[in-house]
Order: structure tokens, then sequence, then C-alpha cells
């Protein structure tokens, strides 16, 4: 095998260039050398070998009578020299000796050489990577400049920015680096990688390797929000019903959480499950913290209010605000925490539950008629009640909704075992904000009185004052005739 051949054999394997770009890189620096020397190159010809193991050169000329341009051109005598079947006008290939080339002749063709290759080099990496961004990546720390951290990633280079870092994160020199790429960038030296540790997917990359659970599409994640190196909230929820997705991605005794913690350095991880219904989603949303209720303000601006504890008011909103603000960008929804006390003082029970029984009533339909409306008799079934005193109601006789309006009136319900004033009270604000109470013959009452406003519509004749009727035409005692105009709409 010839030296050229070898040569070619070596760059693509230990490059990966392809034979055709070698090819091509090899004809344009001889192409580039020849036009040094000619000052032209079309009319340069490469040809290969089949084997690559040589290359010839030949310069195509035009037979003339009468040569204008020697490099171009070729006298018919001249021609007929070489091949007797010449004919002017014909193009001949003279063969070219590229060792005749001069010094700067053979640097400019060695210069393309090199560009072409190097070209070739970054689009094959190119082409490796660019359907590689969003994949997590393994390297070692190379140098760090100007906050920027420089990866050793084999082939190319990787870069992490300052602000794809994680505060928390520090590396000394060949320590094992995994990140997600983001972008990938044109060097001089080849391709570099944008790596990533702060981004969200990244959290999501490596919880995937993690649960088999999300890679079987079992379990699938809602949606990540993260504050890199303090705090990570994962929704997620299950396609099988017997398959829990938050246990799933905790993993047994919490080995599988762990290492995805371990490979943050420590970071904070909530996984919690996702709800379709927005007020048990935002109590989800707000873990670790525990939340008493959530009232939805206005449902078009994504306006809720959490009500929490007084224990578990610092807990929910987080250090500077951080747990709230994750809570916000999870749900995508504005959430406002209040302690139980503060809550008190805004009286807001009738927000949410008359729009919960309005739901209900209405069969989350606008355009309902009355008949859709469902009778609440029953304590029990009134939203946002709570089960215990539901259930010591009942016993005690008191699960009528009448009947404990009464009771709480006269005062007789206070004998009731096991439950307190707050309770009772409690109770009786859910009733007025949830059922109205309508009086016997009430309706028939309204009736009449529309009933009676139109009998008292009287009509007089303008001339002589006499009583008379809308289907007269004259008056029945003094003969005036007159017509009664129709309302206009």
């Amino acid at each position: 095998m010839s030296e050229m051949a070898e040569a070619i054999r070596e760059l693509i394997e230990t490059k990966g260039f392809s034979e055709n770009s070698v090819r091509q890189t090899i004809e344009n620096a001889i192409k580039a050398a020849y036009k040094r020397t000619f000052g032209t190159a079309d009319n340069c010809i490469v040809k290969f070998a089949d084997d690559m193991s040589d290359v010839t050169v030949y310069s195509r000329k035009t037979i003339v009578d009468g040569v204008y341009d020697p490099v171009i051109e070729m006298e018919l005598e001249e021609a007929r020299e070489l091949s007797s079947e010449c004919e002017e006008g014909d193009e001949i290939d003279i063969q070219i000796d590229p060792h005749t080339f001069d010094r700067s002749a053979v640097s400019t063709g060695k210069q393309a050489a090199h560009q072409g290759l190097s070209e070739s080099f970054k689009d094959n990496l190119y082409s490796e990577y660019k359907d590689k961004v969003g994949e997590i990546i393994i390297g070692y720390y190379q140098r760090e400049h100007n906050g920027n951290i420089y990866v050793d990633l084999g082939k190319v280079e990787g870069v992490l920015p300052t602000k794809y870092q994680s505060p928390r994160e520090r590396y000394e020199k060949n320590d094992r680096i995994k990140a997600l790429i983001v972008d990938l960038k044109r060097t001089n030296s080849g391709l570099q990688l944008v790596l990533s540790r702060s981004d969200p997917n990244f959290v999501r990359s490596i919880v995937e390797l993690e649960v088999p659970e999300i890679y079987d599409k079992t379990v699938e994640i809602f949606k990540i929000v993260r504050e890199a190196g303090y705090r990570t909230k994962i929704a997620v929820l299950s396609n099988k019903e017997d398959v829990d997705p938050v246990g799933a991605c905790v993993g047994l005794k919490g080995v599988r959480i762990q290492n995805v913690i371990r490979e943050l350095e420590g970071e904070k991880i909530d996984i919690l499950r996702y709800d379709p219904e927005p007020t048990q989603f935002i109590k989800n949303a707000l873990s670790p913290a525990e939340v008493s209720n959530v009232y939805i303000l206005d449902e078009e601006k994504k306006q809720a209010l959490a009500v929490v504890p007084d224990s578990q008011f610092s807990l929910a909103i987080g250090k500077q605000g951080q747990n709230v603000r994750l809570a916000n960008r999870l749900c995508d929804w504005n959430i406002d925490v209040k302690t139980e006390e503060q809550a008190e003082e805004m009286d807001l029970s009738e927000i949410s539950s008359v729009r919960k029984t309005a739901a209900n009533l209405f069969n989350e339909n606008e355009s309902a008629s009355s008949e859709d409306y469902e009778e609440v008799a029953a304590i029990s079934d009134l939203p946002d009640i709570d089960t215990r005193v539901a259930g010591i109601l009942k016993d005690a006789g008191y699960d009528d909704i009448e009947k404990f309006v009464s009771a709480y009136e006269d005062g007789s319900i206070k004998s009731v075992e096991g439950l307190t004033e707050e309770d009772l009270e409690a109770v009786n604000k859910i009733i007025h904000a949830n059922v109205e109470f309508v009086e016997e013959g009430e309706e028939s009452e309204s009736s009449e009185n529309t009933e009676e406003t139109a009998a008292e519509e009287e009509y007089f004749c303008p001339e002589c004052g006499a009583k008379i009727t809308l289907d007269m035409t004259q008056c029945p005692k003094c003969g005036t005739e007159f017509e009664f105009a129709e309302d206009e709409e």
C-alpha cells in the first residue's frame, strides 16, 4: 500500500472522516497549488486510482490554431505530436507532475488541505452531536476561566457556563462531571458543547435513569420546576391505578430519590402527585407543608389562597419565599398563603363553598335549569364539612340541616358532647354559605303581588275622566273617540 493510501486510511480510522471527504480534500489541495502555479484551476483535472493508492494531475487544454493563453490552449501541431488524431477545437489532457510546483504553491495546497480537513472534521462532529442536544453526557474537569468550566468529553470540548452551574457545586482537576447538552457551538478548533447542570431537564433525565416506571411510561413526569442548588419540585402521575407514582419515584426506603439527591450535591427534591383539580394540586405543590384549605379567589386570573396552620406557615412559604414561589410555577397559579388566624379575619368560607356548591348544582353547566338543582338536606352532604364533626352530629340526631339550625339558634345544640363552640360555629357558617332557606308561601306571595300590581293599572278618559278599558274605541260617557298606541320595543 502506498504512503498516500496509508495516510488516507489513518485519517478515516482515527478522525472519522469518510473516504469521499478525504478524496475531496486532497483534490481541493492539489487544485489550490495548481492555481497558485498557473493562475487558474478551471482546467485542472484530478484522478484517483481505484484503491486510492495514487493520484494523477492533468491540465486540460483546447487545441487551437494560434495560441492566445498557453495555460488553457495548445497549438494543433504540438497536440498532434501527442496524438495524431487531434483536430482543432478538441480538448486534450496533459499530465502534470505536482513535484514541479514551487514552494509557495505547495504551501498553499497544504493550507487548503488542512482547512478542508478541519471543516470536514467539524461537520462530522456536528452531525454526530446535533441529535444529542437534551441528553446527558459525562466528562472530566479540565480547567476554569472567568467562572466557566471547561470539560474534556473526548472528541470534543464542553463548556459549563457560570449561569448553568449549581451554586452548591465545586470542582477540582479531573473531577467527573455529568451534565445536560443544551447547545452546540462551532469554534476554530472544532466543536464545543454547551452544558448545563441547572436546567430542570437535567433533573428529569437523572430521574428517568433511576426510575424504570418512567422509562416504560407507567409513570409520567407532568412538570418540573427548580431553583438550582436549593430545591426542585416534581409533579408526577400514574397511567395505572395500582401504581403509586410518588412511591415509584422515591423507591424502597428512598433509595431512588437519594441517588438523585446525591447527584445534585444534596439539593432538596419534592416528589408530589399531580391532580387535575386545582385546589388539590395546590395543596400537593406546597408540600412538605400541610395545607388546611385552598380557596379559589379568581379562576380566570388563576389567583388562589392557601390556608395553613400557624406552625406550618414558615414551611409553606419556605426560605426567602422559595417553596411558595416554586409552587406558583408548578401549578401556574398565583398562590397567597395565610395562617388560619389570618383567614378567619377575612371570612373566606363563602368564596370557596359557594363555588363548589354551584358546580354541584349546575354540574359545571352555566345554562342548567332550575330542575338541575339538588336539595341539600344533610350536614354530611355539605362541602368542606369536617367528617369528624359530621359524624358526631349524625350520632346525636342533628344530621338534618333544619334541625341543626333550630337547635343552634335556641342553644340546645351545645349539649352535644365532643363538639366545641368553634366546631358548631364553623358548621353554621358553612350552612349559611351553601344553603338558601325559602319560607313557605313566599313564592305565592310574590305572584300575588304581581297580580295586584297589574290590577292597579287603570285607565281614564282624557276628556271627562270616566273609567275606560283597553278594548274600548270611544268613551261610554262623553263619546270621545280614542285608540291605544302599542308599546315600542
